[in-house]
């Protein structure tokens, strides 16, 4: 492999305009797909009544809502790995495309679907149906995207590509949020059970297809279209050669995924309801603007790789993350009015997923880079994305602080790697991490 011909970025240049059409549609694809995904979970009180027996208990009730929820994410690896597939070997732009239409159809379809009081049984089971499609949609769209954004733009900006991408996965979360919060608002209990509940899937589904339609002005990524014009693509089952010539590149990205996982689903997702448990604290409001902290940081982040080096930059924001989250952990219990800028400077530090897929994409040559990321990136995310809360529940029985511990050890391990990057030999071919 050593002196097999490597096609990482554009050519050095300034951004141009058609890199400003391809960050900003990908970002917006990105965080309408990354909505479809979460909703969900934000209405899974309202759809456990729906689609399971009344007399049921409550605990079992959320228990299998959840469960439905979480299927989503058993399914991320297989989606992603086939669509990798013919990624590396027929085209980013089809499966960028394919992807995002995978994920707006079963939403518009869970938004129509008739629920237990109609058809029963067959109402969960449909829906536990619609959750697997939208997994194994988002596990090509997220992959998928790093590598068409990263292989448009100039070797310059990789970073920036990779940190305004993932901005955009964010801003969907934030999205979720919102329309939320204001549907929740604007029915009462009785509307959002008889109908209500279906607007923010009918809206994403629509929403969906309305980024099908624009992805189409895209265009194949420049890399891909040299190595098919020079007959350079992976022979064979792309994802074979990567386990078996890059497994020290599927070990660094794993790693690097295992931070993003536990900073976005402990700080963003679970920490509100932590603090509302453990202190009677709401943190709803102060969630929002971390999260748009959250957003900022990924782009800044992804600047500052490009600037300088991605050693350097996830240091700095491990360093912001563990820090910052524990020192919130423990200030808010006796300062309650602290919540909102500690929460932020935290979210901030989140912005450490900007880093994560411009390390990740740099890991693996150009004809196996959608395999070799869709590999890595998903099967962490389906183990450490699934197990998280559940260890993280599990630590807090003896320990309050327990969240506090785990991201402070997710942020060493940040500062570990970036370690490694500074030091690795530049003959390597990971040293291309370092700029």
């Amino acid at each position: 492999m050593a002196n097999a011909p490597q096609y990482d970025a554009a050519p050095s240049r300034p951004l141009s305009r058609g890199d400003i059409k391809v960050l900003s549609l990908s970002a917006l694809g990105g965080a309408l797909e990354f909505y479809d995904f979460i909703i969900f979970v934000y209405f899974a009180t309202v759809i456990g009544h729906l689609f399971f027996p009344p007399d049921m208990p409550e605990w079992l009730r959320m228990v299998q809502t959840y469960g439905i929820f979480a299927a989503g994410y058993l399914a991320r690896p297989l989606g992603g790995i086939i669509m990798a597939h013919f990624g590396d070997l027929l085209g980013r732009k089809r499966m960028f495309t394919l992807s995002i239409f995978l994920m707006s159809v079963p939403t518009l379809l869970i938004g129509c679907l008739p629920t237990y009081d109609t058809i029963g049984y067959l109402a969960p089971l449909l829906l536990v149906l619609m959750r697997i499609l939208q997994g194994a949609a988002v596990g090509g769209e997220v992959p998928g995207a790093w590598v068409f954004v990263t292989e448009h733009v100039s070797r310059k900006d990789v970073g920036l590509a990779c940190g305004t991408l993932a901005s955009g996965l964010v801003a969907g979360i934030l999205i979720g949020s919102v329309i939320s919060a204001f549907l929740k608002s604007y029915y009462t209990p009785e509307e959002m059970n008889a109908y209500g509940w279906r607007v923010p899937f009918l809206i994403g589904g629509v929403f969906g297809f309305l980024a099908v339609y624009l992805r189409r002005y895209l265009e194949e990524t420049p890399v891909f279209a040299e190595m098919r014009a020079k007959k350079a693509l992976s022979d064979g089952l792309p994802v074979k050669r990567v386990l078996s010539r890059h497994l020290d590149s599927v070990v660094l990205s794993m790693a690097v995924t295992w931070i993003l996982t536990g900073a976005v689903v402990v700080v963003v997702l679970m920490t509100p309801s932590l603090l509302q448990t453990l202190y009677g604290i709401d943190a709803s409001l102060a969630n929002v603007w971390a999260i748009v902290c959250v957003i900022i940081g990924c782009v800044v982040s992804g600047w500052c790789c490009d600037r300088l080096g991605s050693g350097i930059t996830i240091i700095v924001w491990s360093l912001l993350l563990g820090v910052g989250y524990w020192v919130m952990m423990h200030t808010v219990p006796t300062r309650p009015d602290q919540l909102t800028p500690l929460y932020c400077l935290a979210g901030f530090g989140v912005g450490i997923v900007g880093v994560v897929p411009t390390i990740a994409v740099k890991s693996f040559p150009a004809a196996v880079r959608f395999s070799g990321l869709s590999f890595s990136y998903n099967v962490a995310y389906a183990i450490f994305g699934g197990f998280t809360p559940v260890v993280v529940s599990t630590l807090m029985a003896s320990h309050p602080a327990a969240p506090a511990y785990y991201i402070a050890a997710l942020a060493t391990l940040g500062v570990v790697i970036g370690l490694f990057l500074l030091r690795a030999p530049s003959g390597q071919r990971l040293a291309l991490m370092q700029n």
